[in-house]
């Protein structure tokens, strides 16, 4: 997907639905683009369809990598507080026709896929932080 055409659906989303910022959404890409590394990395299948699960996790390991202990406070700024808000983000995405689909996806898939305070802060609370274990209340379901 080409820079441009991303950064004008992103404009176009954002004027659409203000309840997130569009670094937000700048920061799904990056870590979809990111998840699809770590896949390519561990020799599993390169490209194709990255379930709601997959993506969760990878935006959860890529807040962690980006932000550190300031995660939780950067995604709340930009209004992303939940798996569901990632998920409804993904969905508008799709509607701008930048993020594709499968017939299985819907943003139901994101529903209580990680707890956000675990995630983001619990692991700097403790010192016990492994950027590539799940998450303590880890993503659920199977891909």
């Amino acid at each position: 997907m080409q820079t441009t055409a991303f950064q004008d659906a992103v404009d176009a989303v954002s004027r659409d639905d203000r309840r997130y910022h569009p670094e937000a959404y700048l920061f799904l890409r990056d870590s979809l683009e990111a998840t699809l590394k770590r896949r390519k990395k561990a020799k599993k299948e390169v490209g194709g369809h990255v379930a709601a699960t997959e993506l969760l996790d990878g935006f959860r390991i890529h807040a962690v990598g980006e932000f550190g202990p300031m995660a939780m406070t950067v995604l709340d700024y930009w209004g992303v507080r939940s798996c569901e808000d990632v998920g409804q983000m993904v969905f508008n995405l799709v509607n701008a026709g930048v993020f594709g689909k499968t017939d299985e996806d819907t943003p139901e898939s994101f529903a209580g896929g990680f707890d956000f305070h675990s995630a983001f802060v619990t692991p700097f609370k403790t010192g016990q932080l492994s950027l590539n274990a799940p998450a303590p209340d880890s993503v659920r379901g199977e891909e």
